[in-house]
């Protein structure tokens, strides 16, 4: 290729990057929505990028290799496009992209954002509700409750602007209630924040509320369960010193840590389940995520109905990890008492650096033994670590794992947005200066690919949790951070942890 020729292609190739770039700019802050419509863009990009990039290095794809290329493209642009759909129908989305079309038409108009935003009284699009069901849910709007001034059309809702006029809970159930006087359950009202922390009030039809499992997603959380007590065989036939599944018959030896392991998670689901039931939600059945190296991640579990504030959310979040966190400290501290020389399995006393509440609470019950360079500890040692690990994990403060769930139940959906972001930061960073921790790299992907996305809004999305819960929130973050994070070799050696 000449040099001419080759500037060309890369000049494209720049462009072509900026105004990718531009397009991310432009649509992140509408979240989730924005960043799937932006990636549906790309993709149809990507072809040609490939392409050109190629060229511009010296290669050529052939036919072959272009069509590929396309084929790939358009099948991710499709399902992108399913993504879209789902994540436009979030109402914190409705309000941002709402407040978006507002300031766009206030400013082709040449009327300022203000002005222009008054104007949207009347609907900015067609409104889809029909028009007795408008005129229905306009009435339930007061002075001593909400007083709607502006109503944006939205997908098959809208969404009212206007004052809150009382406290947010009492007014949302008492809008709720004047709401399905009226039309039924024909439609759901959220009370959420806008861009600018305004509260409005977003109504959109029942049929938009969470669906249960498939058939096909129950048939791979069956698959997933098998998978699941496949690896914590193996696993803890790997903590025994053997390859299990080249020694099945010694099957007697690891199904008792097996077992306890088992344990734990069905109490840290439990813990969802009831409480879940006490506050009158679904979640659907968990999706149990193996893995070789400590034999299973916790699982995953998705609401099944709207969630009715943000103390639910919160609520529901906690006791699976407090169940399971729980547990797993009894077995723990029950272990270390019946630990005694010449007995149960020897491992290295550093070991116990690994984690500053294990190590801490050895240190409390064992004492000098600790100092030796291995100990003796009972098998429900090995038990209640790995139960405090898999709960600690699920207690990051990322997108819906129960941590990132709790933030967002405790400081609202931007600040969770923002750990959430630091969490995978920090993941990242662990991953790559310590590649060999598999763990790690399996749960940034994890959360990477399948938990980063945050819970969707609460009916009342406004009112926060008490004190207690918040409280508790923070001491449950706290003991998922002394559970991970080991000690310094300084400290542990001043405590006299680990020989």
């Amino acid at each position: 290729m000449t040099t001419a020729g080759n500037t060309t292609t890369i000049a494209l190739l720049l462009i072509t990057l900026g105004i990718l770039g531009w397009g991310y700019y432009r649509n992140r802050d509408l979240g989730k929505f924005g960043v799937l419509s932006w990636l549906q863009s790309a993709v149809l990009m990507i072809p040609w990028l490939l392409s050109f990039g190629a060229l511009s290095a010296g290669l050529y794809i052939n036919l072959a290799g272009v069509l590929l290329l396309l084929v790939v493209s358009s099948g991710l642009y499709i399902w992108l496009g399913s993504r879209v759909r789902l994540a436009a129908q979030d109402p914190e989305t409705a309000v941002k992209i709402a407040d978006r079309l507002a300031k766009s038409r206030s400013k082709q108009s040449g009327v300022p954002t203000e002005t222009g935003a008054q104007a949207l009284s009347i609907a900015m699009d067609a409104l889809n509700i029909p028009e007795a069901d408008l005129s229905s849910i306009k009435g339930i709007f007061g002075i001593d409750t909400f007083y709607s001034t502006e109503t944006i059309a939205y997908q098959q809702g809208a969404i009212f602007k206007g004052n809150l006029r009382g406290d947010a809970a009492v007014v949302h159930r008492r809008l709720t209630e004047k709401l399905h006087a009226k039309v039924g359950d024909k439609y759901r009202l959220f009370l959420v924040p806008d861009p600018e922390e305004r509260p409005v009030v977003v109504v959109l039809p029942s049929t938009n509320d969470p669906q249960p499992a498939t058939v096909g997603q129950q048939i791979l959380g069956v698959v997933m369960f098998i998978a699941t007590i496949a690896t914590s065989l193996e696993a803890m036939g790997v903590f025994l010193g053997f390859d299990f599944y080249e020694h099945t018959d010694r099957i007697k030896e690891v199904l008792p840590l097996s077992l306890g392991i088992w344990t734990i998670l069905i109490s840290h689901e439990l813990g969802h389940q009831i409480l879940a039931r006490m506050r009158q939600v679904k979640i659907g059945l968990p999706f149990f995520l193996p893995t070789g190296q400590i034999g299973a991640f916790g699982a995953i579990t998705r609401f099944e109905s709207l969630i009715p504030n943000r103390s639910v959310l919160f609520d529901v979040a906690l006791a699976g990890p407090a169940c399971g966190g729980l547990v797993s400290l009894l077995m723990l501290v029950v272990g270390l008492l019946l630990s005694h020389s010449g007995g149960g399995l020897e491992i290295p006393a550093q070991f116990l650096q690994g984690s500053i509440l294990v190590g801490t609470l050895a240190k409390i019950v064992l004492g000098a033994t600790v100092h030796q360079a291995s100990i003796s500890i009972h098998p429900l040692v090995v038990i209640g670590w790995l139960g405090l690990v898999i709960n600690a994990l699920n207690l990051m403060p990322a997108g819906q794992l129960d941590g990132g769930r709790i933030v967002q139940a405790i400081y609202g959906r931007k600040t969770a947005q923002r750990s959430t972001l630091v969490t995978l930061v920090i993941l990242g960073f662990v991953a790559f200066f310590n590649p060999a921790n598999l763990v790690i790299l399996y749960w940034l992907i994890l959360v990477g690919f399948l938990q980063r996305a945050l819970e969707r809004p609460s009916l009342d999305e406004i009112t926060e949790p008490n004190d207690a819960r918040a409280a508790l929130g923070l001491l449950a973050l706290f003991l998922m951070a002394a559970t991970v994070i080991p000690f310094s070799p300084d400290l542990a050696g001043k405590l006299g942890i680990g020989g």
